[in-house]
């Protein structure tokens, strides 16, 4: 056979094993950031999504057939995720899909799984009108609302801090978690002293800082991203502000501690991610994503991971890929992950617990568990 012939043989026997190969396996959509200001946090939620993917292929996969990952990058862009959401369910005919991307984007994709009665997982995003895009979409994560009110146990119980300065990202996850946060605030006894408002292009905070300088506040409530967070708790140590600062999961990751250096310190968070726990599910996570990722596991990676893991869970009960049948699945999981025992209620939400991480010699570190059902009830409807 001429050479070049058999080149061609060779690729076309190739390209229809991989098809065969596809066409065996179970395909989950997965929506992530991997370019644009979020690619940090898309890297981490796919390195998490892989590494539980492996993990159950690794165990025989779903009945016998493999998980199989089709992942976009959504630039954590509504305007890019919708159309992705179009052509996972219509052109790579996914069986579900799984959100490891921010609020935006997750809503405008969990709009089109919802309408073509395919189920999602929102992994992180926290946005309260996720899950109400309908009965087949899904959060495996805490809405803001959720997070907020216990940043209110956190500071006005907990550390018994009564007056309040918050400094609020303006978008959907700052406005979710500040909304909690002022919902129970006086039930704690906390008074807010002062609100400032910034953008998420914002990294000057000098401002903001003065004005709470002025304020001398017991405590910061603070939300937004390690990109924007390390440069305002940065600041905010450097202009002498000593009280304690509160953040949310979005701080949650070593990129944090690196971009606020020293000033990193002390910091206490809410998220879904214990580095000290002994559970040998969140051990085995945690170690499994250092040696694949390269770097210490984060909230967004473990929280992909999460929803791979219910995913697969829902789909070994279904019994078959059907939609309606996952979709009841899901609903009725109970899954132990790394971020904690996972069920749902009515609306598709979570129910767990929270924990507060603290930064302690350049690492992030358990400082407490919040375990209140009644305060961490998210809404039925």
């Amino acid at each position: 056979m001429h050479r070049r012939a058999h080149r061609a043989l060779l690729a076309a026997t190739l390209a229809t094993m991989a098809a065969a190969a596809s066409a065996d396996s179970i395909k989950i959509g997965f929506n992530v950031p991997l370019t644009g200001f979020a690619a940090a946090d898309g890297t981490s939620a796919l390195k998490g999504a892989e590494l539980a993917v492996e993990q159950v292929n690794a165990r025989g996969g779903v009945g016998g057939k493999p998980l199989e990952l089709v992942v976009y990058d959504d630039q954590a862009s509504p305007k890019e995720a919708a159309p992705l959401a179009v052509k996972m369910i219509t052109q790579d005919e996914v069986v579900a899909g799984i959100s490891g991307s921010y609020s935006g984007s997750t809503r405008a994709a969990a709009t089109i799984f919802q309408e073509n009665a395919t189920p999602y997982i929102s992994a992180y995003a926290i946005h309260p009108d996720i899950t109400r895009a309908g009965e087949y979409v899904f959060r495996t994560s805490f809405m803001g609302e959720v997070q907020g009110r216990a940043g209110a146990k956190l500071i006005g119980e907990t550390l018994g801090k009564k007056r309040v300065v918050m400094i609020t990202l303006n978008n959907d996850f700052g406005q979710s978690l500040a909304a909690g946060f002022k919902e129970k605030a006086a039930a704690f006894g906390i008074e807010v002293i002062g609100e400032y408002d910034y953008g998420i292009k914002d990294r000057e905070f000098g401002p903001i800082v003065s004005k709470v300088k002025a304020d001398a506040p017991d405590a910061i409530y603070a939300s937004g991203y390690f990109f924007t967070a390390g440069p305002l708790v940065s600041q905010l140590r450097a202009a002498g502000i000593t009280a304690p600062v509160i953040g949310q999961e979005g701080y949650d990751g070593q990129k944090f501690i690196e971009i606020a250096g020293p000033a990193a310190e002390g910091v206490l968070i809410t998220t879904s991610l214990d580095r000290d726990s002994t559970d040998p599910v969140a051990r085995d996570f945690m170690a499994g994503f250092e040696k694949k990722a390269g770097y210490p596991a984060d909230m967004v990676g473990a929280s992909a991971h999460t929803a791979v893991l219910v995913m697969a869970s829902a789909l070994q009960s279904a019994g078959h890929t059907d939609k309606a049948a996952l979709r009841q699945a899901i609903a009725a999981t109970q899954v132990d992950a790394a971020t904690g025992h996972i069920s749902f209620n009515a609306l598709g939400e979570v129910k767990k617990d929270v924990q507060v991480q603290v930064v302690r010699d350049g690492a992030w570190h358990r400082h407490s568990v919040i375990s209140d059902a009644a305060l961490l009830a998210p809404p039925e409807k």
